[in-house]
């Protein structure tokens, strides 16, 4: 057996384990929606550097033909180890609730083109974001879990009672195939975001979202960037339903660890200023720009515990992806994933299934 190699930390400085983001797009001008090889892998390079050491490659809403061709490249890279799994972030989604979706590639829940999807990705397709309201989104949730994906509900403007049907529906169907349990539940796709606000006489998805995490039956994702959401709520909604039940993700694209200016989020033009990106088009919000790292930091500066923050940046996510066995935390037999950060949560290092990345 070699000879361990041992690090002395300075005074202020700890290990963590490497972080896990369901929901991201890209990042140093890679970008995943584009299905352009090339500019994934230069992303996944950056997101695995940042400290990201797993995730998940998030597709746009895009023709048929662009999914495919995409989640085959993201399939192989899958296979390679460099991602942990594709999310769909559409096509089903509301027109209303669209956000910086494409909107001219919008459609109704279709089964023959999900099984077509769901062939293309050989297993590799992790969750699809879909809208409960449409029609014959109760089929593609049985579709979907049949097969071991996992539902997240967004991209909607249903209300309370849809939701929580629709939330429990896809409980059902992972439980009743397998895939249920701790280690596959529903998700909701950026609380608040692309969705109806909260209003006591129409509480919208937002009221059965957050009651269905409280019970454990659904983890919600927070873009817990500054931009996304108010310090505030993201401190109010751990308080809520807890840190068990909260997937801290970066819905970041291609711009995320570079400066302002022009970028594209798969087809669709998109500026950043001061840090926020917006869609040309309408001036919607168009993604993160932040790591989960920089999420992880600004969830404590709000005032959530520091323990708290780093499991739903850890270990929640590796339960929902099914990856306990592997990674999520520091534990002989796991994925020796590890990060080295300061007082600040500034990153230091950055160690990925045994190897310092430089």
């Amino acid at each position: 057996m070699p000879a361990a190699n041992i690090i002395s930390l300075p005074a202020g400085q700890r290990l963590i384990p490497g972080l896990i983001d369901v929901h991201n797009h890209g990042g140093n001008g890679g970008d995943f929606p584009s299905g352009d090889e090339a500019s994934a892998r230069v992303a996944v390079d950056f997101l695995h550097r940042a400290g990201t050491t797993t995730l998940l490659a998030s597709m746009v809403t895009a023709s048929p033909e662009d999914l495919i061709k995409g989640i085959g490249i993201y399939a192989n890279m899958t296979d390679e180890g460099l991602i942990a799994g594709i999310h769909l972030e559409g096509p089903f989604l509301s027109h209303a609730r669209c956000g910086a979706q494409n909107p001219a590639f919008l459609l109704e829940p279709d089964m023959e083109l999900t099984s077509s999807l769901i062939e293309a990705g050989r297993g590799t397709i992790t969750t699809m974001t879909y809208a409960p309201e449409l029609p014959g989104a109760d089929d593609l949730v049985d579709l979907l879990t049949n097969h071991g994906i996992i539902p997240s509900l967004g991209h909607t403007d249903c209300d309370t009672v849809t939701a929580a049907q629709s939330l429990d529906q896809a409980r059902e169907g992972l439980e009743s195939t397998g895939f249920g349990g701790l280690s596959r539940r529903p998700t909701v796709t950026h609380l608040f975001n692309g969705m109806p606000p909260m209003h006591h006489r129409s509480p919208g998805p937002v009221a059965a979202c957050l009651r269905v995490a409280c019970a454990g039956n659904a983890a919600v994702e927070l873009v817990a960037d500054n931009t996304h959401l108010d310090p505030e709520t993201v401190k109010t909604v751990f308080e809520l339903v807890g840190a068990a039940n909260i997937l801290l993700v970066t819905d970041s694209m291609a711009a995320a660890g570079l400066a302002d200016g022009q970028y594209m989020l798969g087809p669709s033009p998109v500026t950043v200023t001061n840090g926020v990106a917006t869609l040309d088009a309408t001036g919607s919000i168009a993604g993160g720009t932040a790591t989960l790292l920089d999420v992880l930091r600004r969830t404590t500066a709000a005032g959530v515990k520091f323990t708290d923050a780093l499991k739903s940046a850890t270990s929640v996510p590796a339960a929902v992806l099914d990856l306990t066995d592997e990674v999520g935390a520091l534990r002989r037999g796991l994925r020796a994933d590890v990060l080295i950060v300061d007082a600040e949560l500034n990153l230091q290092r950055v160690m990925r299934a045994g190897q310092w990345l430089s």
